[in-house]
C-alpha cells in the first residue's frame, strides 16, 4: 500500500478513484468481481458520509456498499 492508496470508505464524495485490490477472502472477491469491482476499474464516490453505506458510481450504475466492505476495497486517488 502506497501513501496514495486508501480504503474506499475514506475517499471523499465526488472523488474519482481507481480500484487497486480487495483485502478480502475469495468469496467476497468473487462477489465484488461479479459486480464489476475489479482491479483497474475507475469509480466515482457519490456519498461516503457516516452513518450509512458508501455509494459509488460504477460504469453508470449506482452501487451501495456496506462500510465494512468499503474498508476492504483499496483504491488509488486520481
Amino acid at each position: 500500500m502506497t501513501i496514495h492508496d486508501i480504503p474506499l470508505a475514506m475517499a471523499r464524495p465526488g472523488e474519482m478513484v481507481t480500484v487497486i485490490r480487495a483485502r478480502a477472502g475469495s468469496g467476497l472477491q468473487k462477489r465484488l468481481a461479479d459486480m464489476g469491482l475489479t482491479p483497474g476499474v475507475q469509480i466515482k464516490v457519490v456519498n461516503c458520509q457516516m452513518p450509512g453505506p458508501v455509494i459509488i458510481d460504477l460504469r453508470g450504475s449506482r452501487v451501495a456498499l456496506g462500510r465494512g466492505i468499503a474498508q476492504k476495497i483499496i483504491v488509488k486517488e486520481m
